[in-house]
């Protein structure tokens, strides 16, 4: 049996970003070494990486940082400029006091952060260095990523982001997704710092990703062509096409960046935290921007209170209703479809329209097995059509063992079910024996005596035993 692994939560309460997300797996567990090997055969120049340990708010938090050479280097953590001349983070700027140049700093019309090395614009083009590099298409950064020494899970994680981040900025500036061009999450820091997270998630084995909600600020935000209002443009467009829970603050300032919604819309599996869960492990990452909110992310592994003796896993459901078959052909299509990998095959007598009687057949089985089984009720009945069904289940922990008995070897499965008081509460933990079937039958053609009779002397040795 697959057993659930635990889920990942990420409790976005001050925002997300890909360096937080990437701070809070890297404290969660993810592999430094295995993180830096797959940076490093990144085909970019111009950048390190740093992680360290900071104090945010006065918690004990993971820092990812992303380190850029001079030529890249636009200081995107300047809140006077991004905030400059705006009353923002509980201050008034005014962008002129400053000394950098305004086109040393950007933030792209969709409001993407202007981390590092981010490209300008063409109305300040002539104020920059040849930064061509930055403005790169999906095709481009798709190019990249097949070049990386990636996992094909972490691969696929990372092109999923893009595309994200590329829909949504096609939509703000009226293109395509093969004709518009990355910005900022075009350069270096950005196409490492979703990388980053790709590989930390793949590191860690996370299948199931809950985000209930990510929680933004107010106000406006500059960028090179203006002011914007916050959540900026591509956040807004990534929240409405992935359906992305938000919750705006009062605080002023952007918590949510493009990069960390499209990572939350990429990986994301569920909205809904169980009712009753317990926690494995916390990570905290860390923000760069120092606003009203501390700029934290919490990652923690969770499962549902009570799951450490049963599991949950996918199973699917086949369905045909069959009027104008026989009782024996239907008797060996069940043959074969359990012998094919069938987890359990059931016909029901149902009545058609015009009050025809039939059959309705179902079949349970795991996903990979569903062209084999498809492909015998289409060969082997006289159906035209299979409903599928994906469905949930939660499943008892078991193992099979032989055990010794004075009538001979049996084996047994052997089930833990949890108990639970009025309030939910994990109490206790009973232990439940199932004889198999085949080894009472085969005690009973040896022995002449009947099944009830050689299950209940099986059961009462497992209990004495059990005692002892």
């Amino acid at each position: 049996m697959n057993e659930k692994k635990d889920s990942l939560y990420l409790e976005c309460y001050s925002g997300i970003s890909g360096d937080m997300v990437t701070a809070a797996l890297l404290d969660l567990g993810a592999d430094e070494v295995v993180l830096r090997k797959a940076l490093a055969s990144l085909p970019l120049d111009g950048f390190s990486i740093n992680i360290s340990r900071v104090k945010k708010a006065g918690l004990d938090a993971c820092d990812f940082n992303v380190v850029l050479d001079a030529e890249h280097e636009n200081h995107d953590h300047d809140t006077a400029y991004l905030y400059g001349g705006v009353e923002e983070c509980g201050h008034t700027h005014d962008v002129h006091e400053h000394n950098h140049d305004e086109h040393d700093h950007h933030h792209d019309e969709d409001g993407h952060e202007p981390r590092h090395g981010h490209c300008c614009h063409d109305h300040a083009a002539e104020h920059c260095h040849d930064h061509d590099h930055a403005h790169r298409g999906l095709a481009e950064v798709l190019d990249i990523l097949n070049k990386a020494d990636l996992t094909d899970r972490a691969r696929a994680t990372a092109v999923r982001i893009f595309t994200i981040l590329g829909q949504a900025e096609a939509k703000a500036h009226g293109a395509t997704l093969e004709t518009v061009h990355f910005h900022e999450v075009g350069a270096v820091d950005s196409i490492v710092d979703i990388t980053a997270a790709a590989v930390c998630l793949d590191n860690l084995g996370i299948e199931d990703v809950i985000v209930p909600v990510l929680y933004e600020g107010t106000g406006s935000i500059r960028c090179a062509h203006g002011v914007l209002p916050i959540p900026v443009p591509a956040v807004v467009n990534i929240a409405a096409a992935e359906h992305l829970n938000l919750h705006i603050t009062g605080a002023k300032g952007e918590y949510v960046t493009p990069t960390g919604a499209a990572i939350t819309a990429a990986v994301r599996t569920s909205d809904q935290l169980p009712a009753k869960f317990t926690v494995s492990k916390i990570g905290l990452g860390a923000g760069k921007r120092e606003q009203e909110l501390p700029g934290l992310v919490r990652a923690m592994l969770i499962r549902p209170a009570g799951s450490e003796y049963a599991a949950q896993d996918v199973i699917y459901k086949l369905e045909s209703n069959i009027d104008d078959t026989t009782g024996e052909a239907l008797g060996y299509v069940m043959e074969r479809l359990l012998a094919a990998g069938a987890r359990d095959v059931q016909y029901s007598p149902v009545y058609m329209k015009k009050n025809r009687p039939a059959y309705l057949l179902t079949v349970l089985c795991l996903e990979e097995d569903i062209p084999a089984l498809e492909e015998i009720i289409f060969a082997e009945t006289t159906t035209i059509g299979i409903r599928r069904v994906r469905m949930e289940r939660s499943i008892l922990k078991r193992h099979i063992y032989t055990i010794p008995t004075s009538l001979g070897d049996v084996e047994v499965k052997m089930c833990l079910v949890p108990h639970c008081n009025g309030n939910g509460v994990f109490e206790d933990v009973e232990e439940r024996c199932y004889p198999e079937y085949e080894s009472i039958k085969a005690i009973c053609k040896r022995t002449g005596r009947s099944y009830q009779d050689v299950t209940r002397q099986v059961l009462r040795e497992l209990a004495e035993n059990k005692e002892d």
